[in-house]
């Protein structure tokens, strides 16, 4: 048996000297056939185009999340209104452009990804300097939009009360049809601006309505009023009457002591009523006597009872009361020169209180001379 193994050595018999020579054999390099496979390569170039896009995407989602939640662009305070049934697109495009924001596409894709795409609410928006786009983005989608007041106060007429509407820049739209006298509700209205006037005047009228029913349904039993229209009437005349809300039940008692008794009213604020409508007597106009014996059906020193209908609007005190008078005998009062009012039961005693009060009106023109 030979001492090398097949393939060792190759013994050669031909020409030269005849000697033996060894020949060692070198294995071929081989390449993978995997490596060389063109589906790996894309793999490759798939991975490493997804590993690289990754970070880019990452890159790009820090650098806008930064953005969204640091300090804006906005250098003095701003008001925005963000129209009714605007799109997220335009609100985000007018943000931009207003300076409030710095990115309208990050805007539009935060508030994709947070789910308040749909939910950006209209109205005028207040905004601080610096404010981030998602302070901005959250404001909006609460809806949390400046509020104008619109103050009506109590006593003023319907007529009165449409004009400061019709006059007031942040309300929009036409003028509906004006309510029946008393029939608004006085107080102080806070709206968004674009809110149209006839749904301002709608939700006035019925929050006065709602109210006025609210009372009159609670009210003292036996008043001298036939009907909840006749409670407004009389609780409009007591509104006129005194501007001094404790006042206001003991005023009722005079006017319920004088239907009980069948006594006319004689209101000053009802025959001025007849005389210049909603539109109310001007400032500088004098009371005259002739203004006393006009001849109009709310002049209630010459009609009997409550005249037609109400001559103003009342608010929630003078409609209680109306509802809830104080108890008392007084059939008179007049001015005691300070704001309020003093009460008689006797006519005699009410001239007598009438003449101080007249002095007291001497003297003061007696002074500003």
């Amino acid at each position: 048996m030979s001492d090398h193994e097949p393939g060792d050595v190759d013994r050669s018999g031909g020409g030269g000297d005849g000697s033996t020579r060894a020949v060692r054999k070198t294995k071929p390099k081989t390449r993978s056939r995997l490596a060389r496979s063109q589906l790996v390569i894309f793999l490759n170039f798939c991975l490493s185009l997804a590993f690289f896009g990754a970070l880019a995407l990452g890159a790009v989602m820090y650098w806008g999340k930064g953005m969204f939640e640091n300090e804006g662009p906005l250098r003095t305070e701003a008001n925005y209104v963000v129209a009714r049934n605007s799109s997220l697109n335009s609100i985000a495009d007018g943000l931009e452009e207003s300076g409030v924001i710095s990115s309208s596409q990050v805007f539009q894709v935060a508030a994709r990804i947070e789910g308040v795409g749909g939910q950006l609410k209209a109205g005028e928006y207040a905004f601080d300097p610096g404010v981030s786009m998602r302070d901005v983005m959250e404001k909006i989608a609460r809806g949390d939009s400046v509020q104008h007041a619109i103050t009506i106060p109590e006593g003023w007429t319907v007529e009165r009360a449409f004009q400061r509407i019709a006059e007031s820049p942040v309300l929009s739209g036409p003028m509906p049809d004006m309510p029946p006298e008393g029939m608004m509700q006085a107080e102080t209205h806070l709206v968004q601006r674009g809110m149209t006037r006839s749904q301002l005047v709608q939700a006035m009228r019925q929050s006065q309505e709602a109210m006025i029913q609210e009372i009159w349904d609670g009210r003292d039993e036996d008043l001298p009023v036939d009907d909840i229209a006749e409670f407004v009437t009389l609780a409009s005349i007591v509104e006129r009457e005194t501007g001094i809300a404790s006042e206001r039940p003991h005023v009722a008692s005079v006017f319920i002591n004088r239907l009980r008794k069948g006594m006319r009213l004689q209101s000053d604020p009802t025959f001025l009523y007849g005389i210049y409508g909603g539109a109310g007597k001007p400032s500088e106009a004098p009371i005259t006597r002739s203004d006393i014996e006009s001849d109009t059906p709310y002049n209630t020193y010459r009609i009997n009872g409550l005249p037609p209908g109400p001559i103003a609007i009342p608010g929630r005190k003078a409609l209680e009361a109306v509802a809830h008078p104080l108890e008392s005998d007084d059939l008179y009062f007049v001015a005691d020169g300070t704001g309020g009012h003093v009460f008689s039961q006797t006519l005699d005693e009410h001239n007598r209180n009438v003449q101080r009060y007249r002095e007291i009106e001497r003297e003061r023109r007696a002074d500003a001379q």
